[in-house]
């Protein structure tokens, strides 16, 4: 299950998002608006949300999140542009900290 959110999930929410691969979220968040999508199979599942919730494509970032350790993986193939980000690893430091800052603030410490 796909969640959109504009503030902090409950335990619950968390729980829904962990249904598909239960250790880790796949996420994608915009940096802009600060919204972030989790749960689904695919990153690009979670971007899909977001684009249809009205967000750019150059403000949408994905990562995975393991609510156990608080770990998080910068990689996706949504984040992989030719113009922006040459990786499928987010590579400029101030958008993997942006990133960073909205799924701890939204998924951390639940």
């Amino acid at each position: 299950m796909i969640l959109l959110l504009r503030e902090r999930a409950t335990p619950q929410q968390l729980e829904l998002m962990l249904q598909q691969h239960k250790f880790y979220i796949k996420t994608a968040v915009d940096i802009e608006r600060r919204v972030l999508t989790g749960g689904g199979e695919l990153h690009a599942d979670c971007e899909k949300e977001l684009l249809k919730d009205g967000s750019r494509q150059q403000d949408i970032w994905a990562a995975s999140f393991m609510p156990t350790t608080g770990r998080i993986i910068y990689e996706s193939m949504v984040n992989l542009r030719p113009r922006q980000n040459r990786k499928m690893e987010i590579i400029d430091p101030s958008i993997r900290e942006k990133v960073a800052q909205m799924i701890n603030e939204f998924l951390g410490d639940l």
